[in-house]
């Protein structure tokens, strides 16, 4: 379907015409490496999100969560990612062969303010850091290390708009559809939504 709008912005000039251009402030925050500030977000996150680009060109992203801080900050240009068991798709390694290109958002529960650091991303496994990761006595198979070219905190505003933090204003979950119906109704697989939640809650018990 060819859907038609009354404009389409194609120029950096239409597009600056349209808004306001960016305080001093906003334009100076960008560092090129993880300073205190972002060495003191890291160790209190929980939870990022991790976007690259596949051989395809299309966009990949994919969250990664442990207890706060297992984001290793080895150097002040250095981040270490351990990957835990999940569906072996692999898609960011898979991408990272094609395109090192990689983009991280740190979010902490409850924080407004949030950590964006882009860069380049390597596999790699290394006896002692995959032992410097591990948790329960479990390694990571495999590492995401990523050379950090740039690092800047980002506002509360999208966290203010969407109250994400505040539980009494979180929507109904009533009609919110499982993975599993996703799985059944998107993989042409022949099991009951009820085998592939039996499948999921079983591999929630071995989350290392």
């Amino acid at each position: 379907m060819d859907v038609r709008f009354e404009e389409e912005i194609r120029t950096h000039r239409r597009l600056r015409e349209l808004s306001r251009h960016p305080s001093q402030r906003a334009s100076n925050k960008i560092i090129s490496y993880v300073d205190d500030i972002c060495r003191r977000y890291i160790a209190a996150c929980p939870f990022v999100v991790v976007a690259s680009r596949g051989s395809d060109g299309r966009i990949d992203i994919s969250p990664k969560g442990d207890p706060p801080g297992f984001v290793a900050v080895l150097d002040e240009k250095t981040l270490a990612v351990p990957d835990r068991p999940g569906n072996h798709r692999l898609d960011t390694f898979e991408n990272l062969l094609s395109h090192p290109e990689v983009g991280l958002f740190f979010m902490i529960p409850g924080n407004g303010d949030t950590l964006r650091v882009s860069g380049k991303g390597r596999i790699v496994r290394d006896s002692a850091l995959q032992a410097q990761l591990a948790i329960n006595g479990k390694s990571p198979n495999l590492v995401l290390v990523v050379t950090v070219e740039e690092a800047f905190m980002h506002c509360p505003k999208c966290m203010m708009r969407s109250r994400l933090w505040s539980p009494e204003n979180w929507p109904d979950r009533a009609n919110v559809p499982s993975l599993a119906e996703a799985i059944v109704a998107h993989s042409n697989t022949a099991e009951t939504v009820a085998e592939v939640q039996a499948v999921i809650d079983d591999g929630a018990k071995r989350l290392y």
